[in-house]
Order: C-alpha cells, then structure tokens, then sequence
C-alpha cells in the first residue's frame, strides 16, 4: 500500500513535465552556447552567460549580455534561432509534431500535455490544431522573412539578406525581439531602421500575430469575421489588444512629442508611436534609446510590459485577458454586482481567482527582485524595475544594464525570464504542489477591509 502511494506521489505532472522540458532545453543550449565554435573569437563564453543567453532565447525574452552580432559566431545565432523557435511554439509542440511526422501515434497523455502545453481549451482535435498552428507559423514567419528580404538584401546582399530577414521574422513572430543587426553599432536593435516603414510594420504585424494566441487564430481560422460569434476568450484577447495599441499609440505619441520624436515628420512620429506601443508586449525590439525616454512613456512601457501579450501565444506577461479579468472585477465589486458579466456571458469566479494570483504572484516576484538588485548593484530604481519587469514580462526591453549584472543580478533575472515563459503561477504550483488536500471546512470568519 505504501509502495502504490509513494508511486503516486512521486508521478510527473504534466506542469511539471513542461517546466522540466524547457529547464532542459536551456541547459542544453547553454551547453552548445559555451562552446568555443559559438563565438567569433573562438573563445569559451563563460557557462552563467552562456546559460542566461539560452535561457533569454528559450524563454523568447531578448535580454543580453553579448551583443548577438558581435559576440556569437553563426553556429552560435543558429544555436540562439533554433531556441527562439522551439520556445514561440513550445518544446511539447515540437516534439508531437516530429511524432507526426514520423507517423507514431500520439497517445491521450500527450494530447494532454500538449493541451497544457499550448493553452489549448479542449482536448478533442488538438493535434490537428497544432498541425494548424505549425502551418500558420511557417506562412507567417515566410511572408515576413520576404518582405524583410526587400530591404535587407540591397543592403547586405543576396545570402546575408535573407539570413537576416528569416533571423528577425522568426525574432520578432516569436515575441523574442533578439536582433543581429550589431553591424551597425552593438545593441542598436532596430534604431538604424526607425524610418523605413516596411521593416517597422513587418517586424510589428509579426509581433502583434504572433503575440495575439493560437486559439484566437484557431477562431478566426473557423469562424472568418463574425465577431459575434467568437468564443468568449477571443473576443476579450483582440478588444483588449485593440485598445493597448491604439491608447499606447497616442499615449507614447503624447509623451514623446517634444522629446525623443522631436524633429521628426508627423508621419513618422506615429510609426515610431505605434511601434513602441507594440514592442512592450512582448518583442523587446528598440527604436529609440530607453534612457532617452520621459518618465512617463518609461512608466507607460513597464505598464505594457507587465500586462504583456495573449494566453497560448508566444508573448509573456499577466497576459491580455487576466488584465481584462481584473479590471472587470474591480468594475464588478465597485457595483455591488455577485458576478462579472461581459458579452452576455458570467466568468466564473475561479477564473477571476486565478487572475488575481498570477497578478499578485508577478507583482511580488517583480518587487523581490528589484529590491535585491537595487542592494546589490549600484544602478538606479528605474533601470533595475524596467530591467526586472522586462525579465518577468519576457519581453527584453532594457536601459542597457544587463551586460553589468553582477552573478547574484543575473541568476535573479534567468529565473524571472524562466518562470514568465513557463508561467510564474505554474511554476509556484510545481515547487508547492500537493496531491492531497485535507477535505475540511473551516468556520467562516470576516476580516475588514479597505
């Protein structure tokens, strides 16, 4: 009996299963990435930067310690490529469709895992939905490496050019915002292109479908434009990325008029807008210097950065719809009302549970870590809050500090880069995980509040 037991409790969950699949592939890449062949210069990059790269490129973050370009030779940016890729669709993804391919036959486990795995809502036709989604990745990310070919190969030639442009459409559809344009001056990002509206609005039409969530695709894929007739979770996922896009856009149009986009024509002061209304969530691709901006479009953008992208999307963050669903609590309490409501429709109050817990839970790993840097390092609260929330929100924003983290700041920010791709909350559940709770009602007892 207690064999049978320990047995059970000592079982994989699938949470588990995922967080120790991506811990796996960080390790591995981490192992390749310290190789000498994986630098221009032939030297062995230490393991911790090694590892925080495979884990920023893993986790689709895009904070770095080594300018890409520079630093890493080709096999290295393959090595960095093929992580941004396995970490957009997710390991499990990748390994059902390679049993596909190979004709095995996928087991109720694995669709289970891979449900898990890709926020999927229901089990039944899951695999012929990933079948959808690979599809979906290759068109979309093709279609952005051509028209990014357009500008790059007059500029690099034929065989650099569309390297480049298959690296930043994988990058930017992948949310990673990792870029190789170093060339031009280390960790420029997209600076040297902030006025050439087809990379801008390639790279963010990238961003913005690949941050929106396979699920969302999946609906519109069935159901074309009849809004009405969208799930639920769809319909809150492009009406709250509606609304950040185009509030950020002027917002970032007003912050910014007289400061960082002063001089610039009116046109291209709204591309520059809208692109950092976009990247926030979750890309971390750059057209202006970060310490350059006002305060309040540095406020603004960790703003956008902490709400992030969609659910079963390659973006990271709180997500689009846990913000929605505690803005309509908030709504909901402040009335009086028993339960939230939206589109003739009740969300159940565990999902509004939920919600709060993965805000309160990234709130305080945010906080945590930018306490222990600002003690630790001698930079200012806001490069260490931007740089942290970058980390969580798995976008890769920063103010330029990362290369100076010291050990302590750098494992601290691998972790926030590991648990927001794998899911602060799911990754609490696995290191507090129990099997067995206790079937009692306690006696109800009213606490004050407010």
């Amino acid at each position: 009996m207690f064999g049978i037991k320990q047995q059970h409790e000592n079982k994989l969950t699938y949470t588990r299963i995922i967080a120790l699949g991506f811990m796996g592939m960080i390790l591995f890449g981490g192992f390749l990435l310290s190789l000498p062949i994986a630098t221009k210069s032939g030297d062995a990059t230490p393991f911790l930067d090694a590892l925080f790269t495979a884990t920023s490129a893993t986790c689709v973050t895009g904070l770095v310690i080594y300018d890409t370009y520079t630093h890493w030779s080709v096999f290295g940016q393959l090595v960095i490529l093929v992580l941004i890729q396995i970490g957009g669709l997710g390991f499990m993804s990748i390994v059902t469709m390679a049993s596909v391919f190979l004709g095995r036959r996928i087991g109720l486990s694995e669709r289970k895992l891979l449900v898990q795995s890709t926020s999927i809502m229901e089990l039944g036709g899951s695999v012929a939905l990933l079948k959808r989604i690979v599809f979906a990745t290759i068109i979309f990310e093709t279609a952005g490496a051509i028209l990014l070919a357009t500008q790059f190969c007059p500029l690099f030639g034929f065989k650099t050019g569309i390297y480049f442009a298959i690296f930043h459409s994988v990058s930017a559809f992948c949310n990673a915002g990792i870029d190789i344009l170093g060339g031009f001056g280390p960790f420029c990002s997209l600076a040297p292109f902030q006025n050439d509206p087809i990379i801008i609005l390639t790279i963010t039409a990238l961003i913005i479908i690949g941050g929106i969530g396979f699920i969302v695709w999946d609906d519109i894929y069935h159901k074309k434009y009849h809004f009405r007739s969208y799930r639920l979770h769809t319909k809150l996922v492009i009406i709250m990325t509606g609304l950040l896009l185009i509030g950020g856009t002027i917002l970032f149009l007003i912050f910014e008029y007289n400061h960082t986009l002063l001089g610039k024509p009116f046109l291209e002061k709204i591309l520059s807008s809208f692109f950092m209304a976009t990247t926030p969530r979750t890309a971390g691709f750059s057209v202006v210097d970060l310490n350059k901006m006002s305060n309040s479009s540095s406020l603004l953008t960790m703003l956008l950065m902490f709400i992030g992208g969609s659910p079963g999307s390659t973006a990271g963050g709180i997500k689009t719809t846990t913000f929605a669903a505690l803005v309509m609590a908030t709504v909901a309490a402040s009335r009086h009302l028993p339960n939230v409501n939206v589109f003739k429709r009740r969300i159940e109050n565990s999902i509004v549970r939920q919600a709060t817990s993965i805000f309160s839970i990234y709130l305080f790993a945010t906080l945590s870590a930018t306490m222990l840097i600002c003690a630790i390092t001698p930079f200012g609260l806001k490069e260490v809050l931007l740089e942290v929330i970058s980390a969580a929100g798995t976008v890769g924003l920063s103010a330029g500090i990362t290369p100076h983290l010291n050990i302590v700041s750098k494992i601290t920010i691998l972790l926030l880069m590991y648990g927001g791709r794998v899911g602060i909350l799911s990754l609490a559940l696995v290191l507090a995980e129990k099997h067995q709770i206790a079937p009692v009602d306690r006696p109800t007892e009213k606490i004050i509040l407010g």
